[in-house]
């Protein structure tokens, strides 16, 4: 009988709003850009009472290049974001010798979802015009919402 091979998935799409301002750096060899952020996703469930309840998932998002300097760019906290990527997870030692183990999304597209005024000026978080795919739409109040895609490609 032929050896069955579990499919290699690791794919992640989580949205959320970033609980701070985002951390840009450039590694020491190359000086290849990368930042790293934490967003907060709310998820709603009934509970045995059937109440509704609210929990908040924290979860650790880098990206690096084009997309890193994009965040870096956009990105304040509060803003909120759509995170398409892959989960990693690495290891390194902390000040007092002991191993420390992270695991969180390495970005490959994410997409802005910061709210603008109808007329096209900046909204109050400062937002910046980038020349990736964009589309607008208009809620049921009028303002103008844009969504922009960015890739680490």
């Amino acid at each position: 009988m032929a050896e069955l091979k579990m499919p290699e998935i690791n794919s992640v799409i989580i949205a959320g709003n970033l609980t701070k301002d985002p951390v840009f750096r450039q590694t020491n060899s190359g000086g290849t850009p990368v930042v790293n952020f934490s967003i907060a996703c709310n998820r709603r469930f009934r509970d045995s009472n059937h109440q509704w309840q609210e929990d908040v998932c924290y979860v650790g998002v880098v990206a690096w290049n084009k997309l890193a300097e994009s965040c870096r760019d956009n990105l304040r906290k509060s803003s909120a974001v759509l995170v398409d990527g892959e989960l990693q997870s690495r290891t390194w030692k902390a000040q007092d010798g002991t191993s420390r183990t992270v695991v969180e999304i390495k970005a490959r597209r994410i997409q802005f979802l910061n709210k603008r005024k109808k007329n096209g000026e900046d909204d109050e978080e400062g937002f910046i015009e980038d020349d990736t795919h964009e589309t607008h739409h208009l809620d049921d109040d009028g303002h103008m919402y844009e969504y922009k895609y960015l890739s680490s490609d």
